[in-house]
């Protein structure tokens, strides 16, 4: 064998032992336990769940993370950064907990685990009669959705659908409810409410999920005492009223999945 061939065999050997040295498995429950943190990543952009006012990183995301995180007997550490670099660097170990308006997908729980889901949010249908609450209640009706969305495929889903109107964007779609030429909009959970409260004299009614879609924090694939744990917390501060208390506070209602 000659010297090349063992150098670069050598240097190999190097190179991947330098690989899993800079790959720190997450850390677990008993570890994060004795260290007395959990370090927490958001985005902090996106409000009213996870945002700065000012220098202060608040909302409901932040505020249900901080009960439950000192319910686990701990103190939290945040970091806050770009939306989708948040599961890149949970599955990194560069934080223990991701709690950023995830939606659950098969697709993402293929790479982290989910946690029990602290929000429920979706597809709701918005209309001027009270009438038109239900999935049924849109036959023989005009919808109006943004382009490319899920509402969009949600309501193509529902038998007898007169006409779904596409508009460019969701305060389009809005708009054309509210100028009555169409029946119903189908939009976000909590866009629909901020837009029923900033126009009260506009008279929409929101009537029932056309789809639900939960809302979870994630930990590293596997770390499943981890889960457990914040599993259990979150249990503990919907039981004891914090929850509701913080849901309340930023949303007048408890937002829990049911």
């Amino acid at each position: 064998m000659t010297l090349l061939p063992l150098l670069t065999r050598s240097a190999l050997i190097v190179v991947t032992l330098f690989g899993l040295a800079l790959h720190a498995d997450a850390r677990g429950i008993v570890e994060i336990k004795k260290d007395g943190k959990l370090i927490v990543a958001t985005e902090g952009q996106f409000a009213p769940f996870n945002y700065f006012q000012g220098a202060k990183l608040t909302g409901f995301e932040v505020e249900v993370a901080e009960a439950l995180v000192a319910k686990m007997g701990l103190k939290i550490e945040w970091k806050t950064l770009s939306f989708d670099a948040l599961l890149t660097g949970l599955r990194q170990d560069r934080w223990d907990l991701v709690i950023a308006s995830h939606g659950v997908t098969d697709e993402r729980a293929k790479a982290v685990t989910f946690t029990d889901p602290h929000y429920c949010s979706g597809g709701v249908i918005i209309a001027k009669d009270a009438a038109i609450k239900t999935a049924k209640d849109l036959a023989g009706k005009l919808i109006s959705v943004q382009t490319g969305t899920t509402y969009q495929d949600s309501v193509k889903k529902v038998a007898a659908v007169k006409e779904i109107k596409n508009f460019p964007q969701d305060s389009d779609a809005r708009a054309a409810l509210v100028s009555g030429r169409v029946d119903a909009w189908v939009t976000d959970r909590f866009v629909a409410l901020k837009a029923l409260n900033a126009n009260p004299g506009a008279g929409l009614k929101m009537g029932d999920f056309l789809f639900v879609e939960r809302i979870a924090a994630a930990v590293a694939k596997g770390n499943s005492g981890l889960a457990i744990e914040v599993n259990q917390a979150l249990a503990a501060i919907q039981a004891d009223g914090s929850y509701a208390a913080i849901s309340k506070k930023w949303f007048n209602e408890d937002i829990r999945c049911h």
